[in-house]
């Protein structure tokens, strides 16, 4: 994770969004970017001249030329950057701690920008010790009925041996589920919690009859 965030005061207050449906950050996980529409190149040139924090986040309908955005996303550093020749930007984004969305600012930039309260999430800055009630057996024996189910597959001896937090947040990003389950899995309050519910959308999916292959749905 990148350092000098000790507390969430120590990040921007006001930072620009790029809403991703489907796309999930989580606080020190690694998100992979190809960033080509020019408002974005737009935003991306602001932020590396700045403090190179961007805030993914997901829509919850309203207007396509300007959805409504959910309460709950996530704050990343830029930590990987290049240009290709034909004018996109290559980027990793770190996720560092999750946000609530504040006022939307009326701002002259084609992308948008809101006030981001951090308060919640402090606990995000710092990682977790893997948890008492930790059971890796019961997740990994669902991920293998899903991983069946969808034709993937994993590297089995990682994921025996990976550290709670790398294992679930790996999974939780990676994983195609769609947009309602994405969000859950976000707006869990804790390790725990989002390992529970990594679960039981593993279990939900490998029991369902039906092969059409529609990622499992929460509401």
């Amino acid at each position: 994770m990148p350092q000098g965030y000790v507390h969430s005061s120590d990040l921007p207050q006001v930072i620009p969004l790029f809403p991703l449906d489907g796309s999930l950050l989580l606080p020190r996980g690694q998100l992979p970017l190809n960033i080509f529409e020019p408002r974005y190149l737009n935003m991306l040139d602001d932020v590396m001249a700045g403090d190179r924090i961007i805030g993914m986040i997901q829509t919850i309908g309203g207007s396509r030329a300007r959805p409504l955005l959910a309460p709950v996303g996530c704050a990343g550093r830029v930590t990987s950057y290049a240009e290709t020749s034909d004018g996109r930007y290559l980027i990793t984004l770190t996720g560092v701690i999750r946000f609530r969305t504040g006022d939307e600012l009326p701002t002259r930039t084609p992308y948008r920008q809101v006030r981001a309260s951090y308060d919640a999430f402090e606990a995000d800055l710092a990682a977790p010790a893997e948890s008492d009630d930790w059971v890796r057996e019961p997740m990994l024996t669902a991920l293998r009925a899903y991983l069946n189910r969808h034709e993937l597959d994993v590297d089995w001896d990682t994921a025996r041996e990976a550290p709670e937090e790398a294992l679930v947040n790996s999974l939780a990003m990676a994983l195609p589920f769609e947009p309602g389950a994405k969000q859950a899995l976000l707006e869990a309050p804790d390790l725990s919690a989002r390992a529970r519910t990594l679960t039981a959308l593993l279990a939900i999916d490998a029991a369902s009859n039906d092969d059409d292959g529609v990622p499992p749905s929460v509401q």
